[in-house]
């Protein structure tokens, strides 16, 4: 039997260790007129503690995090109080698969905007039509280790997460348009996300350089320091500077700071390290 629907708003606790992402959810929640954002957690010790104190009906949850991690996190609460929940995952395959038929959805870092509107509306059809019970019990059998039964409902399997990204999708005056990684020509910080400058271009995007970072092929892009990535094949050269940091040159006649941190890998890619 389903449920009638919900007349109050769905109420969103977001938990994530990470301000940026904390911001990108907020921003992706705002224009939804059934959503109340019920609080922030940055860590799983305070989602523990907001989960307890103020009940929300769904939760965002970031799998990775410093102290109790999002798997710590349902196993203080319980599979019988824990509410409704989106995992957010970097690219940890083994979260994934653990939590496919528990959760009632899953994101895999970077999603665009239309991907979360999908485990949005997921969210909402798992709260209007009392499907809460039915993912308890399954998220209970994958904490105690236990098979779901075949009879058990679960959505269908989740493609294969690329090993690396080869577009980026970015909005240019309200369209959405992929950008091929092979385009990029770098990749500078800019606040809380990233610009990516392609043939001289600057185009927005809501990631961090850090998610950026992880999810392209490293025999490809090279952070030369924290603001900025390069795609190797853009480097024409590098001029060591006296204080242990260097400046890279790229196709073009771009000069981009090195870090004194990140400068032996860039000498080794080069062939200059001894």
């Amino acid at each position: 039997m389903t449920g009638s629907p919900r007349q109050s708003p769905i109420r969103v606790l977001i938990v994530d260790d990470e301000e940026f992402n904390r911001l990108r959810l907020r921003d992706l929640l705002a224009d939804e007129a059934d959503v109340e954002i019920a609080g922030e957690a940055r860590d799983g010790v305070e989602a523990v503690e907001r989960i307890r104190a103020l009940m929300p009906d769904l939760v965002l949850l970031d799998v990775r995090m410093p102290g109790l991690n999002g798997v710590d996190v349902v196993r203080a609460i319980g599979a019988d109080a824990m509410p409704a929940t989106i995992f957010v995952t970097a690219y940890d395959q083994y979260a994934v698969e653990a939590f496919r038929v528990a959760a009632v959805d899953y994101l895999v870092k970077p999603f665009d905007d239309e991907r979360f509107a999908q485990a949005l509306q997921r969210a909402r059809r798992a709260l209007t039509l009392d499907g809460l019970e039915t993912m308890r019990a399954q998220l209970l059998r994958v904490l105690q280790g236990t098979p779901a039964p075949d009879s058990a409902p679960s959505p269908p399997p989740p493609a294969s997460a690329p090993a690396f990204l080869e577009r980026i999708p970015v909005e240019i005056s309200g369209t959405v348009r992929p950008v091929s990684v092979n385009e990029i020509d770098y990749i500078l910080a800019s606040g809380p996300y990233a610009e990516l400058v392609v043939g001289g271009k600057r185009l927005l995007v809501r990631e961090a350089m850090q998610t950026l970072e992880e999810r392209l092929d490293p025999a490809r892009f090279m952070r030369i320091h924290r603001s900025a990535i390069v795609r190797l094949a853009c480097v024409e050269g590098m001029r060591r500077g006296a204080g242990g940091d260097g400046e890279v040159l790229l196709k073009g006649g771009v000069r981009l700071r090195v870090s004194r941190t990140r400068r032996e890998a860039l000498e080794r890619w080069l062939g200059m390290a001894q």
